[in-house]
């Protein structure tokens, strides 16, 4: 009788072993049907306390997770293609992945990061790719602005983002084109409140401490995404500090005379040796934008994302994966960098040639970590004021924004050390 009993049970736990599956959500051209919410689905699973593999350069960037029926469940409510293999099948995989002759590498994602949305309040969503696209990604978010930023509360994230925002105190230099729109004046009232609420006289001022906040966030370990003007402006004001740049109708009175030698570019994170646009009239702030300069045709507006030795380099192949290295070009107040004004140990992962320009860049910063992403909206090539909201519905599988999920799971990532 025990001998039976024996002989069922193994049978049993054989049978069990057999059976044992895992989840495979593709991230391929021809097998994922929504690559975005593919993220959203990575995202909720980690906050369920469940561990994750990031497939770097295997089928797109796919992700293995563990199969359990309410990860199966949440993939066909949120339309996310997937495909059940086993054990062996996926042991199979990752030993693919781990042969020192595959550029490939498995990297484990353990927690799901906390995310903040630095925005002010009556932003529209459609103001902002990132919020528009962790929106439909069903990534949760807190949005916060200066007061929570001047009061440490970075303290809590893992993940910053910044957008379309002005850290010199010029008000987006939409004064030559806007200065006399209800929508400007109101912006410039509100943050002129905003500074004299939180203790300081200009705008200039407040949006130079709150930038402070950002890089001592950084530096102290913190991961920063910015895109469009948030990028270069950002940089300008930690290279400007202490250094009156704003002309009279934005501060109330005279930058200082011959600014531009008193520029530290020690300072700026990313940038180096730019020259700041003093015209008020002039919607740019350096000559680090391309934007005016650019003589591409929209047909022929790609950019290339470059390739990195996933087992030496893991942190700038993460960044990249997509299921094409060949993204579509998109404009904004800061559409892209000047190559030559990128410095020297700043990764440049995505570049347009034809017009020598940085689209896509990396760096640390002390513990920290940044990446900037020039251009406004990655569905919209020329996002005007007052245009519609992109529809993310008709852009599922969108390489552009698969560049900014990439930066949001990036946290989640067990740290190993970068071997160059």
């Amino acid at each position: 009788m025990m001998r039976k009993l024996f002989i069922y049970t193994f049978l049993l736990l054989i049978s069990f072993v057999s059976r044992a599956s895992m989840v495979l959500i593709p991230m391929d051209d021809t097998s994922q049907v929504n690559h975005l919410k593919a993220y959203g689905i990575t995202y909720w699973t980690l906050d369920k306390d469940y561990k994750v593999s990031w497939l770097l350069n295997y089928r797109g960037g796919s992700f293995l997770l563990p199969d359990r029926e309410e990860i199966r469940r949440e993939c066909k409510i949120r339309g996310v293609s997937f495909e059940i293999i086993t054990d062996g099948e996926a042991n199979a995989i990752l030993d693919e992945i781990s042969s020192p002759s595959q550029n490939k590498e498995t990297v484990i994602l353990e927690k799901a990061p906390k995310i903040a949305v630095y925005s002010p309040p009556g932003k529209q969503p459609w103001d902002d790719a990132v919020t528009m696209v962790l929106t439909y990604a069903e990534i949760p978010f807190t949005t916060i602005y200066d007061e929570e930023v001047l009061n440490d509360a970075l303290l809590l994230y893992d993940w910053l983002h910044l957008h379309h925002e002005d850290f010199t105190g010029q008000y987006g230099k939409f004064f030559g084109a806007y200065r006399n729109a209800p929508w400007y004046l109101e912006q410039k009232r509100e943050a002129e409140e905003l500074a004299q609420r939180l203790g300081y006289s200009k705008v200039s001022e407040e949006k130079m401490a709150v930038a402070d906040k950002i890089r001592d966030y950084v530096v102290g370990g913190g991961f920063m995404f910015a895109m469009c003007s948030a990028t270069d402006t950002f940089d300008i004001a930690l290279a400007a500090e202490d250094v009156d740049i704003c002309e009279p109708m934005f501060d109330g009175d005279p930058s200082e005379p011959n600014y531009q030698s008193k520029i530290d570019y020690n300072n700026s994170f990313a940038f180096k040796n730019f020259i700041l646009e003093r015209s008020p009239m002039v919607y740019e702030f350096s000559d680090i934008d391309t934007t005016n300069d650019r003589k591409i045709p929209f047909e022929q507006d790609y950019f290339t994302l470059m390739e990195y030795s996933a087992k030496w380099d893991p942190v700038p192949t993460m960044l990249c994966q997509n299921h094409t290295q060949l993204v579509k070009g998109f404009m904004g107040q800061t559409t892209a960098y000047r190559a030559d004004r990128v410095k020297s140990n700043v990764l440049v992962m995505g570049m347009n040639k034809l017009n020598n320009e940085a689209r896509y860049i990396h760096g640390t910063k002390g513990k920290g970590m940044f990446t900037f992403y020039g251009g406004h909206d990655p569905e919209d090539y020329q996002h005007r004021v007052g245009d519609a909201p992109t529809v993310l519905d008709l852009h599922p599988n969108s390489p552009g924004y698969r560049l900014i999920l990439n930066n949001v799971l990036f946290p989640a990532a067990r740290k190993k050390k970068q071997k160059t």
